[in-house]
This record gives C-alpha cells, structure tokens and sequence, in this order.
C-alpha cells in the first residue's frame, strides 16, 4: 500500500522520471501557517548536488493543489506535487532488460508483470522521499515545541564522512552510512504496548525510505551483551527522566519522557560505474552490466532530513490519537 497513518494519513504517489511526485496529507488540523517557503529549508537539505550525491538537481518547488488557502490550512487534504524536470531517461533503455544488482528493478519486473515504469527507478526511487519530506515539514509544525533532529554520523565505516566520500569516488564505488536521530520534548504515554509501539510505528515508516536497511533503539544490539544492571535505565523522578538511556525513550512500546534515541543504517546506491553482472530478463543468460546516468555515491548523505520527515508524521498522528495531543484546529 502506499499509504500510513490512521489520523495524520499521507499517500505517496509518482515516479521518478513520470511528471511529478508527490504527497496527499489528509486529516491535517485547520489554521495551521503554511506558505511555500515553510517547505524550502528542509526540501534543500534533501537535494543533491553536492559531493558525493547525484549531479540531477531539481528545483523542488513544492506545488500545492489543495487544503490551503490564503496561506492557511484548511482541514481538506493537501496535495504536494513535485515535477521531474531534470531528467534523461536514456541511460535506462539500455538496462530495462537487465536488473541492477542492489535495486528493486527485479523485484518490481516480477511483481508487475514487467508494466512498471524503470525509469530512474521509477515508483521505487528515492526521487519520492521529496513528498516525505514535504509532509514531514507539516507533521514538524503540529507536533512544536517537539523537535527531531538527525545527521549523518559514519559513512563507509568512518567518521570522517568527507574523506570517506573522496574514497568512493575515486573508487568508482558507493558507501552507506549510519544516520543518528534524537527526538526531545515529547509527552510520556504516546504509543501502545504491542502493534502500535512507538518502535514500530518509526520502524514502519523509517524502512519506508529507500537504501534503510537496519535500525535500533537506545542500546540497541549492544544491550544483548550487558546485564540487566548495566542496561536498566534508574528512574530519577516521578517524571520519569532516568539516568541513562539505553531503552532509548521508550518503554513497552510507550513514550518515557527521555529522549528518543535511534540510529539507521543506510546500504550503499546500487547504481555505481563499475561493471557488475546479472541476467538479461529476455534471454535469461548472464550478462555484464555498466550503469551510466546521475546517481549518488552516498546517498546516506541526503538521508538525515528524512528520517526526520518520517519521524515527525509517526509522531503527528500519535499526538492527533492522544486525546493531549494537537487539537483539530491550531489557533
């Protein structure tokens, strides 16, 4: 499905060379301020263009098509589109028969009898998260004075992002990375024990961001090799704050009143110049593959302000559930 959320409900829609992307966000409060420059600072920290991400820039002009008026929200849903204007799809007529390794192209060809666009990726592009990112600038605005904050901590195995990047280059390689985020200011009691857990919700839609593939909480794996008297976070009032934080603001699925803690790992691009096989789906024989086109060498390095995004909607609809939450209109 390509839809989330049971209040603050978002649908994702596009491709990556199609006219636009986009998000519809339905069920967002009345009265909230959102002219389009609200949506500039986070769509950049999103863009490519710098070193070690795609050379395709697009402007990203968010084009709003419904649920604001006068500057102002109005309780229908809102419709963000993006156009896809810096494209060229030629590089991938010589690859739609010829899966890369490391991407959805097989799996989409299997799953849509070879009907899906392979265009830059099409519906499976990272081209998409720029309607995340939109609906993540709304859910950051309801859930004030909550703030989320993620950067890129490793990339390629080290800490010397800059330099790791330089590397792969040079290689002719991509690097992943790690992604570090931290919410603070949130209200103990958000989540629910089993399904609905504060974990699961951010898994959900974390894993929903192309190239994830892991996350953890708090200690994480590391508290598997702790006792429980190094892993037990002491309570140190009745607000709940705790000396430590290995459980990472959340226990049994509910917000504790510390800070959510969590980190990403972000897999490395699977387009990248060297040549790679992998079969023809016409004649099912093996085959060289050489990817050309505008890709990135890390794409971790872009990742941070998603992560964000996905964050803040899980957290917007939990508040809007939460009858302490946002209220129905903002004033």
């Amino acid at each position: 499905m390509n839809s989330f959320g049971r209040i603050f409900r978002i649908s994702i829609l596009g491709e990556s060379h199609g006219e636009c992307v986009g998000i519809i966000v339905d069920n967002c409060p009345a009265g909230l301020d959102l002219p389009v420059s609200r949506f500039s600072h986070d769509l950049k920290r999103r863009m490519g263009g710098i070193e070690g991400t795609t050379p395709r820039k697009e402007q990203d002009i968010p084009i709003i098509k419904s649920g604001v008026f006068n500057g102002k929200t109005t309780g229908a849903p809102i419709c963000i589109l993006f156009e896809n204007k810096n494209v060229d799809s030629s590089a991938y007529d010589n690859i739609k028969d010829t899966p890369r390794p490391g991407h959805a192209d097989f799996t989409a060809w299997r799953k849509y009898d070879g009907f899906n666009d392979y265009r830059g990726g099409g519906h499976f592009s990272g081209r998409l998260t720029a309607g995340l990112v939109a609906a993540g600038v709304i859910a950051k605005l309801l859930i004030k004075p909550v703030q989320i904050e993620a950067s890129l901590t490793e990339a390629g195995g080290s800490q010397d992002v800059t330099a790791a990047v330089k590397s792969a280059i040079e290689s002719r390689d991509s690097i992943g990375g790690i992604v570090s985020c931290r919410v603070s200011g949130l209200p103990t009691g958000l989540g629910e024990p089993f399904f609905d857990s504060v974990e699961s919700l951010i898994s959900h839609m974390v894993f929903s961001i192309p190239a994830i593939k892991g996350i953890e909480f708090g200690a994480g794996f590391s508290s598997a090799q702790m006792s429980g008297r190094q892993c037990n976070d002491e309570i140190i009032n009745v607000n709940g704050e705790t000396r430590t934080n290995n459980a990472g603001g959340i226990n049994g699925g509910i917000t504790n009143s510390n800070d959510i803690l969590f980190k990403v790992a972000v897999k490395p691009a699977s387009s990248i110049p060297t040549t790679q096989h992998t079969i023809n789906l016409k004649t099912g024989e093996t085959t060289e593959l050489t990817i050309t086109g505008k890709h990135d060498v890390c794409i971790a390095l872009r990742v941070p302000v998603i992560v964000e995004a996905v964050t803040a909607i899980v957290l917007a609809d939990l508040m809007l559930i939460d009858s302490r939450g946002i209220k129905r209109t903002v004033t």
